[in-house]
């Protein structure tokens, strides 16, 4: 009877601890967590996504030991060409076959929205980081993807309130004639409007294009203060630099709206010299950047860009949700992410909204002339750092069918 006794009061106490409320077997499907990086591996987005964002995973991986809760986490990667088709048949044969929990990267919107949609079929998460298309959050948003690092709304926010604040009021847009391009115009016009500036003119060009002669000279023969380049990639480096060689810059302000410092560095600081931008993340902004680039520039000898900072966090914070659901089932997780603020050695207080948009700050970045640069990769001087709430449309104006309504 004593012992029966003493027995029944181990496991009542027992019963009290912490890991005892968890189910008795990992609820871990295949028993291993896999992540697959799904990105431009040789195209034009290729320099700033691609292999340093496959590391970016695997350092965010390392650093969180390997394991979750005791299960392997594996990693594959794949180069989706930047077509839309290819994007979708790789997803489906990693969530058929190979048992893949989460596609990350998804850089070109027409692959993120495709990849998007097989995931939601699957019940699979999605982390588009390097597609900034406001689709993605409103009408082609899903409860099961998170648009990470930005979209066009903020990038425009950013940059055009700032400026017209400075007394460029005048745009000319020079766009990419696909999603991301047109979003970007459209949510940047609107801006540029509301804040009492004008577009004075536009053109669109496809996708890698290499001469942009004709372009150019129509947004010089504007009077435009400003010339925005609605692009990103090949696209935007080839307009960039064309822009210095015909002496553009002298006399109008540049803007380019997904220019990252991969693209900076590749041209100089003397073609592209104070230009503006926006990024979420800068290498030498603090200890912790610093550190983290030392690093990621030891394998890749380049310095990380926002969508690298953004991978090492989304993974980060879902191996969080993860180890605190004890599960890597897509609706738990996803529950999870969006009830904890996103923080960790790049994002404080970063919320995950039901339109699956995470809110973080943004920043204008002035690419700095050549002699201000101290040293390698010493490239931006800051110009404004704006609060998420003020770069990112507010949700009450959320096209995504996902948030209520009054």
């Amino acid at each position: 009877m004593l012992i029966a006794t003493r027995l029944l009061a181990m496991t009542a106490a027992l019963s009290l601890l912490p890991w005892a409320t968890l189910p008795a077997a990992a609820q871990v499907s295949g028993d291993v967590v896999k992540i697959g990086i799904l990105t431009d591996m040789s195209g034009q987005f290729s320099e700033n996504t691609g292999e340093g964002s496959v590391l970016a995973a695997r350092m965010a991986i390392g650093d969180y030991g390997g394991t979750v809760r005791g299960h392997r986490i594996d990693l594959v990667s794949a180069d989706h060409q930047n077509r839309a088709d290819t994007g979708s048949a790789i997803a489906r044969e990693w969530f058929d076959r190979d048992g893949v929990d989460l596609i990350a990267d998804l850089v070109n919107s027409s692959v993120a929205l495709s990849v998007m949609k097989v995931a939601k079929a699957k019940d699979r998460i999605t982390f588009v980081l390097g597609s900034g298309s406001t689709r993605i959050s409103n009408e082609d948003c899903t409860d099961t993807n998170v648009q990470w690092t930005y979209d066009t709304f903020a990038t425009a926010t950013t940059i055009v309130k700032s400026m017209i604040a400075e007394g460029k009021d005048t745009w000319f847009f020079i766009t990419a004639d696909y999603s991301f391009g047109q979003s970007t115009e459209r949510d940047a016009s609107a801006i540029i409007t509301a804040a009492g500036g004008r577009v004075v003119g536009s053109v669109k060009h496809p996708s890698n294009t290499a001469d942009f002669a004709s372009f150019l000279l129509q947004a010089q023969a504007s009077g435009a203060k400003v010339i925005a380049l609605a692009s990103a990639g090949a696209d935007a480096v080839n307009a960039i630099k064309q822009a210095g060689e015909f002496g553009l810059t002298e006399k109008q302000s540049l803007v380019g709206f997904a220019a990252v410092i991969n693209d900076i560095h590749g041209l100089g600081l003397r073609t592209a010299q104070n230009m503006y931008l926006t990024e979420r993340f800068y290498w030498d902004a603090n200890a912790a950047t610093r550190a983290f680039a030392a690093r990621f520039f030891e394998r890749m000898k380049k310095m990380p860009n926002m969508v690298h900072f953004a991978m090492y966090s989304a993974i980060t914070h879902y191996l969080k949700a993860i180890d605190a659901t004890n599960t890597d089932a897509t609706g738990a997780v996803m529950a999870q992410m969006r009830a904890v603020p996103v923080d960790d050695k790049f994002t404080t207080g970063g919320i995950i909204r039901p339109d699956g948009l995470m809110v973080h700050d943004m920043y204008l970045f002035q690419v700095k002339r050549p002699e201000q640069s101290k040293y390698p990769w010493d490239y931006y001087v800051e110009r404004r750092r704006v609060p998420g709430v003020e770069a990112f449309a507010p949700l009450s104006a959320s096209r995504c069918p996902l948030v209520a309504r009054p």
